[in-house]
């Protein structure tokens, strides 16, 4: 597996949804896992799409489409997720957290799977003021009680 670095850039070859992309890591994909987010689904099969997944994913692809990104891991988080994708931080070249970005423009939900991360607090607070403003999915009526839990 290829090594991680900051101080890599790594070409999005494909936006999965808002909290899956795929990076080019020296000509092999490389599926990455978000930490920290939580973006409403489009993908799962055994499920309808759930509210705000498609905005989602397009915020995600408008951010991430054609660029490289630098990408940062969390050893309290384990390299892997249970299906195999790396866990990782993006960062955009500019130095936007993109993982951070999404929950602050009500894209995403802050999302804690096991363990608290490096940015958990940050990340909370992000999605409190989001909320609070009525950004994205927290927006009045959007998804009128119909966020997943």
């Amino acid at each position: 597996a290829p090594v991680l670095s900051l101080k890599s850039f790594y070409r999005v070859a494909r936006v999965v949804d808002g909290d899956t992309i795929d990076v080019d890591a020296g000509g092999a994909l490389l599926r990455l896992r978000l930490i920290g987010i939580d973006t409403p689904e489009t993908v799962d099969s055994r499920r309808p799409v759930e509210c705000f997944a498609e905005e989602a994913s397009r915020k995600a692809v408008e951010l991430l489409s054609d660029q490289s990104v630098s990408i940062a891991t969390d050893t309290t988080q384990g390299r892997f997720d249970e299906y195999g994708r790396t866990l990782a931080y993006v960062f955009l070249p500019d130095g936007t957290f993109f993982n951070k970005e999404m929950i602050a423009e009500g894209y995403a939900r802050e999302y804690t799977y096991r363990y608290p991360y490096k940015y958990q607090t940050e990340f909370k607070e992000a999605e409190r003021r989001a909320r609070e403003a009525g950004k994205g999915l927290w927006a009045s009526g959007v998804c009128l009680g119909k966020l997943p839990q």
